[in-house]
């Protein structure tokens, strides 16, 4: 997202949010049991790109299921095994994103369709094998510069939340080397 910042400093009010779901009780010392990351970063704000992620990890979700049948189809059962593992992982990473924002006292949305808060339409990939598997390269990279922009903007506010995407961001690069060597 260009142009936005994120909101750090004292976060008082984010962390009264996060602190219902994060442990929610004040202690007897009077503290809410909200580590303190989660009250440096503006919550609100946080799950907004969280959620973004989240849309983008269900998509790929959906694209790699879609193609994994169509390479089934034209006898390329390798590929559209790799194509599976693929959609099985990026549900893992939506799952992931999910919780988090959860943790973060927000609403995960489930719609991949409302990327940036714009709808996108559904990809249908090419006809050809070689097609699919192109498709699935420039998503993957995308979604590379999505994290990579993530990891910047959540930089030592959250490191919880960046150690997470900093996971998911290996994962999609190694998604993205084997896909470029199908290529090949």
């Amino acid at each position: 997202m260009r142009g936005a910042t994120p909101s750090f400093g004292s976060g008082a009010a984010p962390a009264r949010a996060a602190a219902g779901i994060l442990g929610g009780e004040t202690s007897d010392r009077g503290d809410t049991g909200t580590p303190a990351a989660v009250a440096a970063i503006d919550s609100a704000y946080a799950c907004k790109l969280l959620n973004r992620a989240l849309a983008a990890e269900l998509a790929g979700v959906m694209r790699y299921r879609r193609h994994h049948f169509l390479a089934g189809a034209s006898d390329a059962e390798p590929v559209a095994h790799q194509f599976m593992l693929h959609s099985n992982e990026e549900l893992g990473h939506a799952d992931l994103l999910a919780r988090r924002i959860l943790q973060l006292g927000g609403v995960a949305q489930f719609n991949p369709a409302h990327r940036d808060g714009r709808p996108r339409r559904s990809t249908q990939g090419g006809p050809t094998l070689r097609d699919l598997v192109a498709e699935n390269l420039a998503a993957e990279r995308a979604e590379i510069e999505l994290y990579r922009g993530l990891i910047r903007t959540f930089g030592d506010g959250d490191a919880e939340t960046r150690t997470m995407l900093e996971g998911i961001l290996a994962m999609e690069e190694g998604h993205a080397d084997e896909l470029a060597e199908l290529l090949e």
